[in-house]
């Protein structure tokens, strides 16, 4: 592969492949070394592509692949402690509450989803991949990709209920005006 067409390719998808290692990884060093492992293996194997048309896909498989490599690294020097909770059932949330959110607060929540679940939810609305391509990045068939994307719309439903929670404890009362008696 030319150095030109290497940095056609770079161009195209480092900031979708950023945001996703970002949202596996939620440390900018270790997104950055995600991103930076992905294009050195493209660029030493991706000439084995046969289909340039599917360079996307590969590209996003093999990050995702080196997340879960290095997680398994660290998971041998972690506990089990450490793991994440177990899913939560929750009550389906009113649209109108998630159109005032702003972007951090749905990012920190996204953060708190289970990993199986935050890499589909990341492909499928920040990088709008569609069902098949999502299956062929994770690997996994597309009913599991479906059956993920639900059960993590229902963690980040409840991750954002504790985040909307949590900004309305926030909320200081401030004491009575002149003439107000204060308790």
């Amino acid at each position: 592969m030319s150095n030109e067409a290497f940095t056609q390719l770079v161009d195209a998808h480092y900031a979708p492949l950023y945001r996703f290692a970002l949202s596996l990884a939620r440390r900018e060093a270790d997104a950055c070394d995600l991103v930076q492992q992905t294009f050195y293996i493209w660029a030493t194997k991706g000439d084995a592509l046969r289909e340039v048309s599917k360079a996307k896909s590969w590209l996003f498989t093999t990050l995702y692949r080196e997340f879960l490599r290095g997680r398994r690294r660290d998971a041998r020097a972690t506990s089990i402690e450490d793991l994440p909770a177990g899913e939560q059932d929750i009550a389906a949330e009113d649209v109108d509450r998630v159109a005032k959110l702003d972007a951090m607060t749905v990012v920190a929540a996204l953060h708190s989803v289970d990993e199986v679940f935050r890499a589909p939810l990341t492909l499928f609305y920040l990088e709008d991949l569609s069902y098949l391509e999502i299956a062929e990045a994770l690997e996994v068939p597309i009913g599991t990709v479906m059956s993920r994307l639900s059960r993590g719309k229902a963690q980040l439903r409840a991750a954002l209920a504790r985040e909307e929670g949590a900004a309305r404890s926030k909320v200081i009362s401030f004491p009575g005006t002149k003439g107000e008696k204060q308790a």
